[in-house]
C-alpha cells in the first residue's frame, strides 16, 4: 500500500510592486544611468566649446562688441592661411616643438638606459628625476626666470666664477627661444624617461642571455634588441610630448611673454594674444580650428606609420 503526499505547488505571485516602489532597473538602464552625467559633462565641456568655435570661425564676432555677428564664410580661414606673421609663428613653433622634442627623447631615453642597467638605488634615480614633471609649468617657468636672470640669475653667477661671463638668455633673440626649449627639456624630459624605462624593463632577459652566449658585443645588443623593443613605444611617447609642446603657452608667458619682439612667439600665444588682446574673436576660433585640424592630420599620419612599424 502506497502513500501519496500532495504537497501544494505555490505558483510565482504576478501581484505587481507595491506602490510607491518603483520597479528594478535592468542593466542597460543602469548602464545608461552611470554612463549619462560624464557624457553629459563631456558634451559640455567638450563638444560643444569646440562646435561653437567652428561656427565663430565663420563670422567677425567679437567679444567686446555689443553687435550680433556677421557671417564671414571662409575670410578668417584665408587671412590666417596667407598672413607672413602666421608663417613666422608657425616656424617658430615647428622650431620649438623638434628641438624640445629631440633633445628630450635623446636625454630620456638616455637617462632610462643608465638607470636599467643598475641593480640598486634605482626607484631612488627613478623618483628624483620625476620630481620637475609633478610640478605645475608656471611654478617651474617662475624658477627658471629667476635663475635666467641676466643680472641676479643663479646660472649666470656660475659662468661668471668660471670666466664665462653673463647671457642674456631671455632677452634676447638668439638665446630665447632655446632658453624656452632649456627650460621645457628639464620639466618634460623625465616623461621620456619614465616610458623608455617601462619598455626597457619590459625586455625579457634570455634574449641578452643568448646574445651573451654568441658573444655579442654591447652595440650589437643595443642595436639588434634593446631598440627595436623600445621603439614603438617610444614613438608612442614623442607623439604624445610633440603635441603637448605644439600647443605650448604657459611657458612663454611666464618666461618671456613672447619676446623679445616675436622671436618665442608661438602660435597657442599668438591665438591668446588675437583672442585676449585684439579681441578678434572670430579670427581666433579659426585659428583654433586649424591648429586641431592639423595635429588630428599629423596625428593620424604618426599611427598609420606605427601601424606599419608594427607590422612590419
Amino acid at each position: 500500500m502506497s502513500t501519496t503526499t500532495d504537497h501544494p505547488v505555490q505558483e510565482a505571485s504576478t501581484t505587481p510592486p507595491a506602490p510607491g516602489r518603483s520597479p528594478r532597473l535592468s542593466d542597460r538602464g543602469l548602464a545608461v544611468a552611470f554612463i549619462s552625467p560624464a557624457l553629459l559633462l563631456l558634451l559640455a565641456m567638450s563638444v560643444f566649446p569646440l562646435l561653437w568655435a567652428l561656427f565663430l570661425s565663420f563670422t567677425d564676432y567679437s567679444a567686446t562688441r555689443d553687435v550680433p555677428a556677421n557671417f564671414v564664410g571662409l575670410q578668417n580661414y584665408v587671412d590666417i592661411l596667407t598672413s607672413a606673421q602666421v608663417h613666422q609663428r608657425a616656424l617658430t613653433t615647428l622650431i620649438y616643438v623638434v628641438g624640445a622634442v629631440t633633445l628630450q627623447t635623446v636625454l630620456g631615453f638616455t637617462i632610462a638606459y643608465l638607470i636599467s642597467r643598475r641593480t640598486h638605488g634605482r626607484g631612488l634615480l627613478t623618483t628624483l628625476f620625476l620630481v620637475p614633471m609633478m610640478l605645475s609649468p608656471v611654478v617651474v617657468g617662475l624658477f627658471w626666470k629667476f635663475m635666467l636672470d641676466t643680472q641676479f640669475g643663479v646660472v649666470n653667477s656660475l659662468l661668471s666664477s668660471l670666466g664665462l661671463g653673463s647671457v642674456e638668455w631671455l632677452t634676447k633673440q638668439r638665446t630665447a627661444l632655446f632658453s624656452v626649449i632649456l627650460v621645457d627639456t628639464w620639466q618634460w624630459t623625465p616623461f621620456i624617461m619614465l616610458i623608455a624605462l617601462a619598455g626597457l624593463t619590459a625586455v625579457q632577459r634570455y634574449l641578452y642571455e643568448a646574445a651573451a652566449i654568441d658573444r655579442a658585443s654591447e652595440w650589437f645588443r643595443f642595436r639588434h634588441i634593446t631598440l627595436p623593443l623600445v621603439w614603438p613605444l617610444l614613438l608612442i611617447a614623442v607623439l604624445f610630448r610633440a603635441i603637448e609642446a605644439f600647443r605650448l603657452f604657459d611657458l612663454v608667458y611666464i618666461l618671456t611673454n613672447g619676446g623679445p619682439g616675436v622671436s618665442t612667439e608661438t602660435l597657442s600665444f599668438h591665438v591668446y594674444k588675437v583672442a585676449f588682446l585684439g579681441f578678434d574673436t572670430g579670427t581666433a576660433s579659426a585659428y583654433g580650428i586649424l591648429m586641431v585640424v592639423v595635429v588630428i592630420i599629423l596625428a593620424q599620419v604618426y599611427l598609420r606609420y606605427l601601424e606599419k612599424l608594427k607590422a612590419g
